[in-house]
């Protein structure tokens, strides 16, 4: 009985540390994997204005046509960030708790743009509370950035040139856009080439 006892326990001991080891090597691994693969930024597009151009200056009316939205140009804005978008595109919604984020903490400006049927916009603006926002409907603004796929989002300085672009799926890609104006480059990409 007493060697029962010892010979699971020796056993025992023998499978804690195996497993001691293995937790060791997935914990190195994982640091492995962490380190190769870094933070996907804002998948830039090679169409339309570059990056550092000076933005294409737009006049447009609002949406609700009681104001003129300048776009381009030099503004008293630290920031001014294009964001086109879609009433039925549901990542669009999703991302506009942050846009309002944007706004309010960063005090940026959020410019919102698309194109089609002025009255769905004007319900979708209703809906989504988007009232303090400046909303344009243009598709030449569109052609001009060349927008194939949304949400899209262009970010220009105070002095109207073009920091930061691409397309955005999340909170980290549109937050991307400022890290690379905050870091002088065209992406976080970019950044992370010449930095690896």
């Amino acid at each position: 009985m007493n060697e029962a006892l010892v010979v699971s326990n020796i056993l025992l001991w023998a499978l804690v540390l195996a497993l001691l080891v293995a937790v060791i090597a997935l914990s190195r691994q994982i640091g492995i994997l962490y380190e190769r693969i870094a933070p996907m930024g804002a998948l830039m597009m090679d169409s339309g204005p570059k990056v550092g151009d000076v933005a294409p200056v737009f006049e447009l009316s609002d949406l609700s046509g009681a104001a003129t939205v300048k776009i381009g140009g030099a503004s008293n804005a630290k920031a001014t960030l294009l964001f086109f978008l879609s009433p039925t595109c549901p990542v669009c919604k999703k991302l506009l708790p942050i846009l309002k984020s944007v706004r309010e903490a960063e005090g940026q400006r959020v410019v919102l743009a698309s194109d089609g049927d002025a009255l769905e916009h004007q319900q979708f603006r209703q809906r989504a509370k988007l009232q303090d926002f400046p909303y344009v409907l243009s598709p030449e603004l569109g052609m001009r950035y060349q927008v194939s796929k949304l949400p899209y989002a262009v970010l220009m300085d105070g002095q109207g040139r073009i920091r930061a672009k691409g397309l955005v799926n999340s909170r980290e890609q549109l937050e991307s856009l400022f890290t690379a104006m905050d870091l002088g480059v065209a992406s976080v990409q970019d950044y992370l080439e010449v930095h690896a």
